[in-house]
């Protein structure tokens, strides 16, 4: 209960950047909200940068302490005029073990001593453009994802599992205003007993203040919910507040953000820092009819 009154300051203040904030561009790191708009056809956005959480909880290996994450990567291609490719993944994740606990698994955890290091997880989504911005009407997108298993669960980091979830995506415009918002379903497969899962409610809202042509402001709040009061291990709801800056120098976009637990299970805080390039990749001729 002690944390309530910290959860509650961070959402007020997450939720007043996030009435005044636009958006110009999609895609915006620091974010985890998507943005419905889609990348012009050959154009790729290459976004790469690190993490640090502190009271981080992994329930199925019984493990917590506080992650580094090195080489957070994310990339994105424009596919044509409504598609677009997204492979996110991390190269290294480091936990810094404060407390370890019993678990109903024997993993045989390969985590001795204070630290455990592993690759994280990758992630292949499509962002499908379901309908443009019109008028009074906000456009639509969809995007699937589907999370491969790469950490480990011997190491402590990984749940051995496939994850699927589905989000529809909108987005609108207010003059300078814009607003974007994320909602779907996850199915997260049990990694305790085989042939189960845990379905979750996904959710984000967020949005980007332009201060100037340099200078942008952002937040969000962003997570998923478990439908179950007792849900499987590592499929626990979680939900973070994130809000920080953008600055455009040198051709490319620097981001800092603050980051804020407000689920029980969620790292309790900490700061995220990241650079994204834009770039003509390639081109798409037209066929001839």
């Amino acid at each position: 209960m002690a944390r309530l009154p910290r959860n509650y300051l961070c959402l007020t203040v997450g939720l007043f950047l996030f009435v005044r904030s636009a958006a110009v561009l999609a895609q915006q790191r620091p974010l985890q909200t998507q943005d419905p708009g889609i990348l012009d056809p050959g154009k790729v956005s290459f976004q790469f940068g690190f993490d640090f959480l502190q009271d981080v909880k992994y329930p199925l290996s019984g493990l917590r302490g506080d992650l580094t994450s090195l080489g957070i990567t994310n990339l994105y291609i424009g596919l044509g005029e409504i598609v677009e490719f997204q492979i996110q993944g991390t190269a290294h994740n480091f936990l810094s073990i404060n407390e370890r606990s019993e678990t109903p698994l024997d993993l045989r955890l390969n985590a001795a001593g204070t630290a455990t290091s592993d690759f994280g997880d990758l992630v292949l989504s499509t962002k499908i453009l379901l309908l443009h911005e019109k008028n009074h009407f906000p456009s639509l997108a969809f995007r699937p994802s589907v999370q491969l298993p790469n950490a480990s669960a011997e190491k402590g980091l990984g749940l051995d599992s496939t994850q699927f979830t589905g989000t529809l995506i909108a987005g609108k415009h207010f003059g300078t205003l814009n607003i974007f918002a994320n909602l779907g379903l996850g199915i997260l497969s049990n990694p305790v007993e085989a042939g189960v899962q845990n379905d979750v409610l996904v959710y984000g809202l967020g949005g980007v203040y332009q201060i100037n042509e340099r200078i942008g402001l952002v937040s969000e709040v962003h997570g998923y919910w478990s439908v179950r009061d007792n849900p499987p291990l590592g499929t626990e709801s979680q939900s973070q507040l994130r809000f920080g800056l953008q600055l455009h120098s040198a051709g490319l976009r620097w981001d800092l953000a603050g980051i804020a637990g407000l689920a029980e299970n969620s790292p309790h805080s900490g700061i995220t820092f990241g650079v994204t390039k834009e770039f003509q990749a390639f081109r798409i001729t037209p066929k001839k009819r």
